[in-house]
């Protein structure tokens, strides 16, 4: 291919230089979607940190194989440490946060339900709904060039999450809710490289959820005068920290 940029494939199984491997179903449907041809340059990453100049050595439809080169060594990894608590979103807006959060340099996130949260999970589309958001992840680190997948973790409710993290947040650390009627901004913090950003479903939270973050050590903070709707929310906080503490401090 003439494109400077290959295809970035993330592969679960350990990848070694010199060595041939099958592609796993989902990157060889992706190859197939490309129309990718023997020969072809791609890039490899398997979560441990570093990427992988793989060719392409059989493209077959039924399989597909490549040849791993050599390892390369390159972090595009924030230096601030961001966990979102992001309350579930409805429709594709779930999907729109995850990816961006990913591609703006989260950590980890943590989906919430919540009071007033529209979409309620109950056991197997809750595991249905995990997978898949890890897969958003996943393909959202494959574009944006990230060699460490952020972990998505299981859904979990507010109050039981707030009650796991405990009252006391570390030292360091700095625990963010937005809120539209806060009478302090993101600015007037001191610098911090860990934070937790907690963001409300459409409805917002309750005041007794916000209640219990705010004994849980979380300081209401907003973004300025206009209220933000769930899925902008989190994207504009995560890019105005990487601005003040972050990739571009």
């Amino acid at each position: 291919m003439s494109d400077t940029h290959p295809p970035r494939f993330l592969v679960s199984a350990p990848l070694a230089s010199g060595a041939d491997l099958d592609l796993p179903e989902q990157p060889a449907r992706h190859v197939a979607v490309l129309r990718l041809r023997e020969g072809d340059q791609v890039t490899l990453f398997c979560g441990d940190g570093g990427e992988y100049a793989a060719v392409l050595t059989q493209v077959a439809r039924k399989l597909v194989q490549v040849r791993i080169g050599a390892r390369i060594d390159v972090s595009r990894e924030s230096p601030l440490r961001i966990t979102l608590a992001q309350c579930i979103s409805s429709g594709d807006r779930m999907d729109l946060t995850l990816q961006k959060a990913t591609e703006l340099g989260v950590h980890a996130i943590v989906p919430l339900s919540s009071e007033r949260s529209v979409v309620k999970l109950r056991d197997d589309r809750a595991d249905r709904k995990h997978a898949h958001w890890q897969h958003v992840v996943a393909a959202a680190c494959e574009q944006c060039g990230r060699n460490t997948v952020p972990e998505v973790r299981a859904p979990t409710d507010i109050q039981g999450w707030l009650r796991s993290i405990g009252e006391a947040r570390p030292d360091g650390s700095l625990r963010l809710l937005l809120t539209p009627n806060a009478s302090t901004s993101l600015s007037d913090n001191e610098k911090q490289l860990d934070v937790t950003l907690l963001i409300g479903p459409e409805g917002g939270l309750a005041e007794h959820e916000v209640a219990a973050a705010m004994r849980h050590s979380f300081q209401s903070i907003h973004l300025g005068p206009r209220v933000l709707r769930t899925e902008t929310a989190p994207i504009a906080a995560i890019a105005a920290l990487q601005v003040l503490w972050g990739d571009f401090a």
